[in-house]
Order: C-alpha cells, then structure tokens, then sequence
C-alpha cells in the first residue's frame, strides 16, 4: 500500500469480510480475528480485484516497508532525518541496513541508494511544478549538499536540467507507486 486511498480500500475489504482490524497502515494489517484459509482466500482476491496483493512472503513484506518508509521519509514528510538515510532506514525497521540493502537489491534489481534517487528526483519534478520553491529551496528540502548536486542528479535521471523541465507543456510524472519498479 503506497497511499491513503489504498489503505481506504483495504478497510473496506476487510468490513465487508465482517473482519475487525486494530491497524491498517501501509504494508501492514493488524487483523483482530484469526481468519480462515477460505476468508483468507476471499480477502486476497478482493485486494487482487482492487490491484492490491496479500503479501505472505517475509522478504516481500519487508521489501514493501523498506518501500513505505522511503517513500513516506521523501514525499510525505517535510522534517529533515538527523541521521543518515541509511541509520534513518535500519532504525525505522529495527534491521541492520547491510541486511535490508542486501534483500532490496537482491529482490527488486536496484540499490536502495538508487530507489532513493529515483524518488528524490520524482518529489523534486513535483515541487519544480508548484513553482513555490526556489531551487536552492528544493534541494536543502530534499537534503542534497548543493544546488549542482541535485542538477547533476536530475539531468542523469531525467535526461534535463531542472529549468528546462520547467519550461516544458508536458511535463511528464510517475505515479508514486511506478517509481523504482
């Protein structure tokens, strides 16, 4: 789950299934019921219906919480981490990061580092369209050591610099949850 309506659509899921929940965050359900395998089953289909999947696998699931927590740490929350993205990571997940960048590089074929990036550059294109933020004020708020650190970074991702995305009619955008995948 990778937004506020996919969490909106799992709670309804989960009333029409008469389940009880205590949380539905995202990446995670904490069902007050133990389900059977037939309610499971019809849980899962509802979810695959709505594009949403019933995650069993461990790895997966960590995968989508190391995914939630960098999209939520980039795009959804404007306090600056007093740590390291790395330390910032590993500490949310309580995992050592070698083992957590180890399973996402392994499983979805890029860095975290790299995923990072991919966002960072994502949540940039959104606040170069609002035209509020300077790009100075951009980049100290997506914590990039300089201007020329995050043009740099834009250029290679999106193959123009940030100003000449400006300047584009179609300025094209990823829906968060495509980013990285």
């Amino acid at each position: 789950m990778v937004s506020t309506r996919c969490k909106m659509v799992v709670k309804d899921e989960l009333k029409k299934l008469g389940l009880h929940f205590i949380v539905v965050d995202l990446g995670e359900v904490d069902i007050m019921e133990n389900i059977s395998n037939d309610v499971r089953e019809k849980l899962k289909s509802a979810l695959y219906d709505s594009g949403l999947e019933l995650m069993d696998d461990k790895k997966a699931v960590l995968i989508e919480k190391i995914t939630n927590v960098i999209i939520d740490m980039i795009h959804h929350s404007d306090e600056v981490p007093k740590t390291n993205y790395s330390d910032y990571i590993s500490e949310k997940l309580q995992h050592d990061y070698t083992y957590l960048s180890n399973i996402f590089s392994a499983i979805k074929g890029i860095t975290i580092q790299q995923f990072i990036i991919i966002h960072k550059i994502e949540r940039a294109k959104e606040l170069l369209l609002y035209d509020e933020l300077s790009l100075t004020e951009i980049s100290y708020k997506l914590h990039y050591s300089s201007v020329a650190h995050l043009s740099n970074q834009f250029k290679k991702i999106t193959g123009l610099t940030p100003s000449h995305f400006k300047q584009l009619k179609d300025r094209r955008r990823s829906p968060i949850e495509d980013i990285g995948n």
